[in-house]
């Protein structure tokens, strides 16, 4: 495998798993323009549900997708990051409801709007996929998969160098033995 090939691996799933961070943290902001939203239902309205279960595990994701793609020396804990936001996109709703029952950081209620395509119940569901659980189980697919092909590619490097080193002649590593 060629060091070009080792400097390739995560590129695709860091860039997805930035799309996928944008996605997560502005969905709640520009979703009531199309009828997909939480309570408020107003564009671009803050809460501090949506900072704590939105915005922060959006900007994990993205920000570890980013040194993913742009960095090869911190590429493992960024996709650690993202893990972590992905994981809390899944678990974040619940916890804050045991661990703030009064209800201060709270994600809203599905609105449901009229004439949409499905019903109430059908709404709900795909709201909560797409805000919070589908986009959490999406974000942690890809960085587990950007994780593993990082840490391959660097055992891949190590292994290429130490083949590398073993196969020439220690003369010709330092030059010419006068």
């Amino acid at each position: 495998m060629t060091s070009a090939a080792l400097a390739n691996r995560g590129r695709v799933s860091g860039t997805l798993l930035m799309l996928l961070g944008a996605w997560g943290a502005l969905v709640p902001f520009v979703g009531p323009y199309f009828g997909y939203a939480y309570t408020p239902d107003k564009a671009w309205a803050y809460t501090s549900g949506r900072l704590w279960l939105s915005v922060v595990p959006g900007a994990a994701a993205l920000l570890g997708g980013l040194f993913v793609v742009f960095s090869d020396r911190v590429a493992p804990a960024a996709a650690f990051l993202a893990v972590l936001g992905g994981i809390w996109f899944v678990i974040g709703v619940p916890v804050i409801a045991l661990a703030r029952p009064s209800g201060s950081i709270a994600p809203g209620t599905p609105v449901t709007s009229r004439g949409a395509m499905f019903g109430p119940p059908t709404m709900r569901f795909l709201e909560a996929l797409g805000f919070f659980y589908g986009t959490g189980v999406v974000i942690l697919f890809f960085a587990a998969l950007a994780l593993g092909e990082v840490l391959v590619a660097r055992m891949a490097a190590g292994r290429y160098r130490a083949l590398m080193a073993d196969t020439i002649a220690p003369e010709d590593q330092y030059g010419p033995a006068y």
